[in-house]
């Protein structure tokens, strides 16, 4: 007797929840690394731009603090960068 039936294993109930897990999984992890990134991004650009005002509002006198303000703004954005990069990594279930 011949068995007519084939099993790949992306018709078994298995295989389907896999696949609805990893969409569910991916989007999610896609749309807050996305949101993660803009916040990291919207806050850097401003806090540099509060950096660049103290700088030119006070001159040489206020450059170190508007520079560290600048700096922190950068710091924070390449922060948020990096987290939402591990999240959509995660939700995609890549190790790195």
């Amino acid at each position: 007797m011949t068995n007519l039936s084939s099993n790949s294993g992306k018709n078994t109930s298995g295989g389907q929840l896999g696949d609805a897990t990893n969409f569910v999984t991916s989007t999610l992890g896609n749309t807050v690394g996305a949101v993660g990134r803009t916040v990291g991004n919207v806050t850097g650009a401003a806090t540099r731009g509060v950096g660049d005002t103290v700088t030119a509002v006070t001159g040489g006198y206020g450059k170190p603090v508007g520079n560290a303000v600048g700096e922190l703004g950068t710091g924070v954005q390449n922060g948020l960068g990096d987290v939402s990069k591990g999240v959509e990594n995660a939700g995609n279930w890549k190790n790195k």
